[in-house]
């Protein structure tokens, strides 16, 4: 275990994207809007929809290394503090912060992301990071 990660964006979140595209219009074209007010925003809910999706798949990979004491957390090259590591089903949420107090970031790791051998990884990546610093637990 290196503790080394590659994030990448899911196609399968923007195959989902693309669906969601595709069927938001006929929602709001279904719906009792009027039409002069539903065609418009059938138009505007496909195309933001698209776009999204494009968007979803142009995000550059990551590399992220989560060593336990030895070296420090980071997200390429740029340290990471606090992190955390949340499950929701199949789907992994990895944020963390900055040492210079900037905004949280987050990546969400989809199960074409990492196989079942590097999710176990990250998740005793993540605990052994939490346990060097030190820091208490929910129990502690």
């Amino acid at each position: 275990m290196n503790g080394s990660f590659l994030w990448r964006p899911s196609r399968v979140c923007a195959r989902l994207l693309w669906v969601l595209a595709l069927l938001a219009p006929l929602s709001v074209l279904a719906s009792e809007l009027p039409a002069a007010l539903a065609w418009p925003l059938a138009l505007l809910a496909g195309v933001l929809g698209a776009r999204s999706a494009r968007i979803s798949l142009r995000v550059p990979a990551r590399h992220l290394v989560i060593s336990g004491p030895e070296r420090a957390a980071s997200c390429e090259g740029a340290p990471m503090d606090e992190l955390r590591l949340r499950w929701r089903g199949p789907l992994a949420f990895l944020d963390w912060g900055s040492p210079a107090g900037g905004p949280r970031q987050r990546l969400v790791f989809w199960p074409d992301v990492l196989d079942a051998a590097a999710r176990r990884e990250l998740r005793l990546a993540v605990r052994r990071y939490e346990a060097a610093s030190g820091k208490p637990s929910v129990a502690g």
